[in-house]
């Protein structure tokens, strides 16, 4: 797996959207197409981005992927963030 820059994962309009929505409950790829006037693969593909930088995972339920966020990979953003605010 290619470990991606978060910052770089969220600097993208439509990847910030979709973390916004997983932040509401976890959905699926359908789910999260019906909001943007992109493609279904394309909101896989920035998925994968967010998957590959640690920001949401992944659960098969069935024949569904249902994706959520990855409170392990914010908590390393939070960290490097918070250096800026406590000195």
């Amino acid at each position: 797996m290619v470990q991606t820059d978060p910052f770089l994962a969220i600097a993208d309009p439509n990847r910030r959207y979709l973390l916004e929505e997983l932040r509401r409950a976890p959905r699926t790829v359908s789910e999260l197409a019906a909001g943007l006037p992109i493609s279904r693969p394309a909101v896989s593909q920035h998925l994968r981005a967010l998957l590959d930088a640690g920001l949401v995972s992944v659960a098969a339920e069935g024949t569904r992927r249902i994706y959520s966020v990855d409170n392990d990979g914010f908590l390393h953003l939070n960290i490097w963030l918070d250096q800026f605010w406590s000195e």
